[in-house]
């Protein structure tokens, strides 16, 4: 089975290989096909999100198309930066990660607590074959920390672990993150949903 993951992000495509391994799935991304217009991503959800991403690229390149859309919901900023967090203030994650600061600092709310989510839809065609939604619970970290992961793993303290997600091992962060709990759904739905295989 070939899958395109619609991400031309490496990491994430490596954090989704690494738990598909031993299914026999050949995955490509969107570096492997054409350039394709990217969606304007107008929804208010993630899963909203999501599905228009999947729908766009399953049409755009003819093939079974898995599509996710995360980020990092804060309770101090009213679940921001939530769906705008690729798109959030500032060009870098270090410059996102000082506005985020100010602003909590302004409220009174550092050290509040926090969520990554992860929303994961596969389509063929015009199809939603599965769709499914992935969360873990922390908190903002004091202050960044850690050189390990991407994204906004430096500011994100997971408690059980007393860390950052960008003080663990790529190991340690899949077996609790938003991504890898969807991407393990999806490994068990492909895993069993055998006609799927078979189209």
């Amino acid at each position: 089975m070939q899958l395109l993951v619609a991400t031309t992000n490496a990491h994430k495509l490596s954090e989704i290989r690494s738990i598909l391994t031993g299914l026999d799935v050949n995955l490509v991304s969107l570096s492997d096909f054409p350039p394709v217009i990217v969606p304007d991503e107008t929804g208010d959800t993630f899963v909203a999100n999501a599905r228009e991403k999947a729908l766009h690229y399953a049409a755009a390149t003819g093939q079974l198309t898995l599509a996710e859309d995360s980020g990092l919901e804060i309770d101090g900023l009213n679940g921001e930066p939530g769906v705008h967090s690729a798109r959030f203030n500032g060009d870098s994650y270090p410059e996102r990660f000082k506005v985020i600061y100010a602003r909590l600092a302004n409220a009174e709310r550092l050290r509040c607590r926090a969520r990554f989510v992860c929303a994961l839809v596969v389509v063929r065609g015009s199809n939603i074959l599965f769709e499914t939604r992935g969360t873990v619970e922390g908190q903002v970290a004091n202050e960044p920390s850690g050189a390990a992961g991407f994204g906004y793993d430096p500011i994100f303290h997971y408690p059980p672990y007393g860390k950052t997600l960008a003080e663990v091992s790529r190991e340690e962060k899949t077996a609790v993150s938003h991504r890898g709990k969807a991407v393990r759904a999806l490994r068990n739905y492909l895993a069993t949903n055998t006609a799927l295989w078979e189209t």
